[in-house]
């Protein structure tokens, strides 16, 4: 059965960076063997359902599901523009350090993770007494991702 828009589909999958660094997988002896398991403690490792076409995975991949079948074993290359966009300077938000300490409660300190009133979540790429940057890109924005996948089944 050759896969069409509109199918559920089962899957296995690694995801990695051009170098190689593996950043996602459903594989639990990947995650393991990558140091993901250890990150994420609380996270099932098992296939991929996925919907063709209704948008649940980034679109590089949803497109790339279109055409293969069960048992296909293929690695796909999804640039930036397909998967999580291109980095955007203007994601980049600067605050004053005191009127986000007062709305953190606490220290504003490079590394932490904050999230706006509307679900947004950005990192803390820089802190010091007067001004805190804040990255709302995606941690995957403007790289170009492989996806080695495994098709389980199809229907």
């Amino acid at each position: 059965m050759t896969i069409e828009t509109g199918d559920s589909v089962s899957l296995e999958y690694v995801g990695t960076l051009p170098d190689g660094t593996v950043f996602d997988t459903s594989r639990q002896d990947v995650a393991e063997a990558e140091g993901l398991a250890e990150a994420q403690p609380d996270r099932d490792y098992e296939p991929l359902a996925v919907e063709v076409g209704a948008g649940t995975v980034i679109e590089g991949l949803d497109e790339a599901l279109v055409g293969m079948s069960v048992g296909d074993e293929e690695s796909i290359e999804i640039p930036p523009e397909k998967a999580y966009g291109e980095y955007d300077e203007d994601l980049v938000r600067e605050h004053e350090t005191e009127q986000l300490r007062e709305v953190l409660g606490d220290e504003p300190e490079g590394g932490l993770y904050v999230q706006t009133q509307q679900g947004g979540l950005g990192e803390i790429v820089h802190a010091d007494d007067d001004v805190v940057r804040i990255d709302f890109n995606h941690e995957l924005a403007g790289e170009t991702l492989v996806f080695d996948v495994e098709i389980l089944d199809a229907n």
